[in-house]
């Protein structure tokens, strides 16, 4: 009895110990989830506001304190807004015309160029390594002019050669994301094909792209997602109206809106548009978010 009465004490305050970390971890995981949460919410704040707004009639957009839930709610807004301009036909130049043919073209490019600077041994192979990351330093606003008269001297003003043929040279970028992919795969692969009787290009094709799927997703999806969201570079080049971007179609809907103010559902037109064109880089990136994100995190590893 007597040896239980003494470690009867010791032995409670032990479990009261433990519950007090528990309850404190508990505290620390919903103090972190809840932070995530309200971070979360700010970032999708603006997005939100943009698609309650083209729900709206355009005096409820302007209504102080704001309307967030419109009632009724104008759904009509999206078909009627998405008439308005010829925006099938922008849909269609900005998927099929610029944004998958640049895709293809950076990520097969800076794949190959990557693995020239990741896996072979060649002279000057460094320097001119550096060479390429330097020109990530160079603005587009620098090169913006000679590459106009570039183009235009060669008779590609209006056509979209300008947006799609800088694309199969590859990007600074990704070629500096793809090598450091490429050097956390093992030699040893690379020297068992060659025992086999492979060449660098089997090698390349074969070994290499399928261990290095996340990376290409990542830069394929970061390369569509610059064609989606190219406003400038369209402008430069392209001056007809059937061979206008998502981005040049939302821009001439603004300009419309601005000079014929007074007319109903405006604003609302605007931000419909705009959500519809937001929703497919949303989507895309919420099937994709595994890989996006494995590819990032391996990206880094090796030096």
């Amino acid at each position: 009895m007597s040896v239980q009465a003494s470690t009867s004490p010791s032995a409670g305050a032990e479990v009261g110990k433990t519950s007090a970390i528990n309850i404190g971890a508990i505290l620390l995981q919903l103090a972190k989830y809840v932070l995530l949460f309200v971070l979360a919410f700010t970032f999708m704040l603006p997005f939100i506001w943009m698609a309650t707004s083209a729900l709206k009639t355009d005096s409820q957009v302007y209504t102080i304190p704001p309307v967030w839930i419109p009632i009724p709610p104008q759904w009509q807004n999206f078909p009627d807004a998405w008439r308005t301009y010829n925006f099938n036909l922008y849909m269609f130049n900005t998927v099929f015309r610029y944004a998958i043919p640049t895709t293809i073209g950076v990520t097969l490019s800076s794949a190959v160029v990557a693995y020239g600077f990741a896996r072979i041994s060649w002279k000057g192979r460094d320097v001119l390594f550096f060479v390429c990351l330097a020109t990530m330093m160079v603005p587009f606003q620098v090169t913006m002019v000679p590459l106009f008269i570039t183009f235009k001297n060669f008779g590609l003003i209006n056509t979209y050669w300008p947006l799609v043929l800088p694309a199969f040279f590859g990007s600074p970028y990704f070629i500096f994301m793809l090598r450091q992919f490429y050097r956390t795969i093992p030699v040893e692969l690379s020297d068992a094909a060659y025992i086999d009787g492979a060449n660098e290009f089997e090698i390349l094709w074969k070994i290499i792209l399928p261990l290095a799927k996340p990376a290409l997703t990542v830069v394929a999806l970061f390369q569509f997602m610059n064609a989606w969201n190219d406003y400038l570079g369209p402008l430069i080049y392209l001056n007809q109206e059937d061979m206008k971007t998502i981005a040049l179609g939302i821009e001439g809907l603004r300009r419309t809106i601005a000079q014929v103010g007074g007319v109903r559902l405006a604003y609302p037109y605007l931000m419909a548009v705009s959500t519809l064109v937001t929703l497919p880089i949303l989507i895309a990136f919420f099937f994709a978010q595994r890989t996006f994100i494995e590819g990032i995190s391996l990206t880094g590893i090796k030096g």
